[in-house]
């Protein structure tokens, strides 16, 4: 299996913006869906975005449709977020993860995580 490590979060006031990042290692991360998702405290874990394994393909939750941007670059084994427009609402836990299933918003289906990074909006 691929290795996740992200990296990237931080403190950011609302309407700012943030790029977070994924590293993956392994030679076959290019075979791998890549997504995205976060959790609050409190909450479960939530679907953000994915991105098919030639990178062609993106997929988003609406509630961060048009706000964000996920992009993949497979010759250097990395996954990013753009995060533009952010507001206390985006403030969690964003954590990547491989999957080698077609683009899904399950958690299920997902077979690599990573540790996650904490991104943090104030108002």
């Amino acid at each position: 299996q691929v290795q996740l490590v992200e990296s990237g979060g931080g403190l950011v006031q609302a309407g700012g913006s943030l790029r977070v990042s994924c590293a993956a290692s392994g030679r076959t991360f290019s075979v791998y869906t890549m997504g995205w998702f976060r959790q609050a405290p409190g909450k479960e874990r939530e679907f953000v975005s994915a991105i098919n394994w030639r990178g062609g393909n993106t997929y988003y939750a609406d509630y961060v449709k048009g706000r964000c941007t996920m992009s993949r670059d497979n010759a250097k084994n990395t996954v990013q977020l753009q995060m533009n427009s952010l507001n206390p609402g985006d403030t969690a836990v964003y954590s990547c993860a491989a999957s080698i299933r077609i683009m899904s918003t399950r958690p299920l289906h997902y077979i690599s995580w990573g540790q996650g990074t904490q991104v943090t909006v104030s108002s």
